[in-house]
């Protein structure tokens, strides 16, 4: 059995309107995407990149967006990425751009890239901070920038409280 290698497409929601972001669905991200790439690549790029496009991952909040399609097909998807100028959702059109900020492998890798992209952030407002209230939040804020490991949460531990089972 071959198994299809994919790449993920990290990108960022960039808008003038603040209400933009808050009101996208990964639905009407995946369909300006595959509207964008059947206008600039016509059907043979649209058939390409859809056979395994999917958007894995939208916060909303801060605008992140991932995309995964397959390898072959990854630098049709790059390339018109550019040319998706609005997004649809709710019968609300919310003009915008998708910047294309780590392309991977991986989700790990992409998540490492984003929490490191977010800490350059977070340094460039530290350093435009007027008040100390500002500076605490901010440096709170990047400390707590890390990629941990959950534990695993079933009944198989030891419990811990002091005595020992044999």
């Amino acid at each position: 059995m071959v198994r299809f290698k994919n790449r993920y497409v990290l990108c960022e929601v960039v808008s003038e309107d603040p209400r933009c972001r808050q009101c996208i669905e990964d639905r009407a991200v995946g369909a300006a995407v595959k509207e964008a790439i059947g206008r600039v690549h016509g059907d043979y790029g649209l058939a390409c990149c859809s056979i395994s496009f999917t958007v894995k991952y939208l916060n909303a909040y801060t605008g992140t967006v991932l995309l995964r399609c397959r390898k072959d097909s990854h630098r049709l998807l790059c390339s018109a990425l550019p040319f998706v100028r609005q997004l649809e959702s709710r019968n609300q059109r919310y003009p915008c751009a998708l910047n294309t900020l780590h392309v991977g492998g991986t989700i790990r890798t992409c998540q490492k890239f984003l929490i490191q992209y977010n800490r350059r952030q977070l340094l460039m407002l530290l350093q435009n901070c007027t008040n100390e209230e500002e500076r605490r939040s901010i440096e709170k804020s990047l400390l707590s920038c890390s990629l941990t490991e959950e534990q695993p949460q079933s009944g198989d531990e030891e419990e811990d409280d002091g005595t020992e089972t044999d």
